[in-house]
């Protein structure tokens, strides 16, 4: 399959501008998904009706700051789970359906049209940009590492 690498923060802001409904997953890729296309609930091995995603749409409460200061925050945000799934997880845009939410109250994407891979140099910008902006304690979600 062959996909498009983002290897800017720049890129990823200006695909999200143009195409507002997308969502980021870690995973394997999308080969790997689309395989099998349903995630399942690590605590109760419930299978989900979609993929387990994030969504990237920026919210209207985010008011003029920039689409590159959210989408680093976005994956700042999941950033642990490069270490925390299987390893060789990395982040990867996709488009889709929602059709639920999950455990954690993700949105669930179904119909899943993979968009572009995000390249790690990314990952290391989307760090640098979040400690320029820092405003107060802002770590990536971990429940499993205080």
């Amino acid at each position: 399959m062959a996909l498009e690498e983002i290897t800017t923060l720049d890129r990823l802001a200006e695909l999200l501008d143009a195409r507002p409904g997308l969502f980021v997953r870690w995973s394997a890729g999308p080969e790997a998904d689309l395989s099998s296309p349903n995630s399942t609930d690590g605590l109760t091995g419930a299978e989900l009706p979609g993929l387990s995603a994030n969504p990237l749409a920026v919210e209207p409460w985010w008011g003029d700051r920039s689409t590159v200061l959210w989408v680093a925050r976005r994956l700042h945000d999941y950033s642990h789970l490069e270490r925390a799934r299987a390893e060789g997880a990395r982040p990867w845009v996709l488009e889709g359906e929602e059709v639920g939410r999950g455990p954690d109250n993700e949105p669930l994407v179904a119909r899943v049209r993979p968009v572009a891979l995000v390249g790690k140099q990314v990952l290391d910008e989307a760090t640098d940009v979040i400690e320029r902006e820092r405003r107060g304690v802002w770590g990536p979600l971990d429940r499993e590492h205080p």
